[in-house]
């Protein structure tokens, strides 16, 4: 094997084994996560967070309910660049850092039913089975427990 194609392998090989790392980690919010309607108590979504850099992400993996697969985001504010966009695919939690133990802070996370967006703060507990996703603005908010929906 040339050496050029010697060391891609060996990158590729580094750069899987660190997502896998993380992922393996039970008390990362890195994976999927299925939200929990508020009002119905009944699963909604699968939002998949991700990980770069020291910044959490996530975006919306798959919505549950079969009427609402095209659902867009138009009561984002018209400066948004998610607005209309579907929310398939969409970003809606950015910027989080880890802030302490199992504890990410200081992002946004975005409702695409309203098209608000709130500071957003989660924590893995439950030995990793669970995410609390805490939006709020100034200090009124809300908090929602997310359920991990890979192994």
């Amino acid at each position: 094997m040339p050496l050029p194609s010697l060391c891609l392998s060996l990158i590729s090989l580094l750069v899987a084994g660190a997502s896998l790392a993380a992922a393996a980690d039970p008390m990362s919010p890195v994976g999927a996560w299925t939200t929990i309607d508020d009002e119905t108590k009944k699963p909604k979504s699968v939002v998949r967070i991700t990980e770069k850099d020291g910044i959490i992400s996530g975006a919306v993996e798959k919505i549950l309910d079969p009427a609402k697969q095209d659902s867009r985001c138009e009561e984002c504010a018209d400066d948004d660049p998610r607005k209309g966009k579907p929310v398939v695919g969409m970003a809606i939690l950015t910027g989080l850092k880890k802030e302490g133990d199992n504890v990410y802070g200081g992002g946004r996370i975005l409702d695409p039913n309203n098209g608000k967006t709130y500071n957003a703060k989660v924590t893995v507990i439950d030995g990793g089975k669970k995410l609390e996703m805490r939006g709020s603005i100034l200090f009124i908010g809300r908090t929602q427990t997310w359920l991990r929906a890979d192994p």
